[in-house]
């Protein structure tokens, strides 16, 4: 997942990509601050606190839809934060009585817009991709590796979305099951593997990790695209074809090279990563 921060009028409106499901997802109490004209965050988050309750006992389906992930607080740390679409926002923004409803909707539906627009073009995402890494000191030789593998990746699900699987949960289990056939871990632990928390796994792979995703991931598609794999169970099958073939390589040149291509590195300031974990 990738933390990127949106500006709402002067308002800093925290934000978080999940790559693996392709969701935006927003802090709710950022939009409740804006909403209410707080200028204290906690008196925003008690009152989100007390409006989730009222949705919850009236059964308003808004409320289930929000999810918790971590975000970073004014004092540097990450913690969990109610987080949602845009789309449930959206809902949330009818229960609370304020002259900012309307602009913050627009806002949303634009930053709507602006998912849709790079959708139809992925260049767009892309191209301010390319300027984030740039700004982190990542070198010219990574950044187009990593956005060769993401072009590999956009036809992939672009497949998936084609024949009928869903965005999210049915994204993120075969995206697991590539990447835990090719590389032995799955994603959840390569990233503890790396220290990772909510920073993007992509974003912290190295050279070899990033081509071994996209062969995976390139042969996932084709094997689909042979037997016109359709449905979660039969691109299943697929997912752990295409996964094993990247592991074929990936087994062969480690015994050539003696060295692990799953590594615990990462691109973290502290350089700081989670305990080993032996890969199959």
């Amino acid at each position: 997942m990738q933390i990127q921060p949106a500006l709402f009028e002067t308002h800093q409106i925290r934000r978080i990509y999940d790559e693996e499901t392709e969701i935006w997802w927003f802090s709710v109490v950022d939009i409740i601050q804006v909403l209410t004209q707080q200028s204290d965050y906690q008196t925003a988050r008690k009152y989100w606190n007390k409006l989730k309750e009222r949705l919850g006992r009236e059964g308003n389906q808004s409320v289930t839809n929000c999810h918790r992930l971590k975000l970073p607080a004014a004092d540097g740390k990450n913690y969990l934060t109610d987080v949602a679409t845009a789309e449930t926002l959206l809902r949330l923004v009818q229960s609370v009585p304020s002259p900012k409803a309307e602009p913050i909707k627009l806002w949303l539906a634009k930053v709507g817009y602006e998912r849709m627009q790079e959708l139809a073009d992925p260049a767009l995402s892309l191209n301010r991709a390319r300027e984030t890494w740039q700004k982190h000191g990542r070198s010219e030789k990574w950044i187009q590796q990593r956005m060769t593998g993401q072009e590999t990746r956009n036809k992939l699900t672009d497949y998936w979305a084609n024949h009928d699987i869903k965005k999210g949960e049915e994204f993120a289990i075969l995206t697991n099951i590539i990447h835990q056939e090719w590389s032995g871990v799955s994603v959840k632990d390569h990233k503890e593997m790396k220290g990772l928390q909510s920073q993007n796994l992509r974003d912290h792979m190295n050279e070899a990790e990033l081509i071994f995703t996209a062969l995976a991931e390139l042969s996932t598609r084709q094997i689909a695209e042979t037997d016109d794999a359709t449905g979660l169970v039969e691109n299943k099958v697929a997912a752990t074809k295409g996964g094993a073939i990247a592991k074929q390589a990936r087994k062969a040149l480690e015994a050539k090279t003696g060295k692990s291509v799953v590594t615990g590195d990462s691109f973290l300031p502290s350089g700081k990563t989670s305990r080993s974990k032996k890969v199959k």
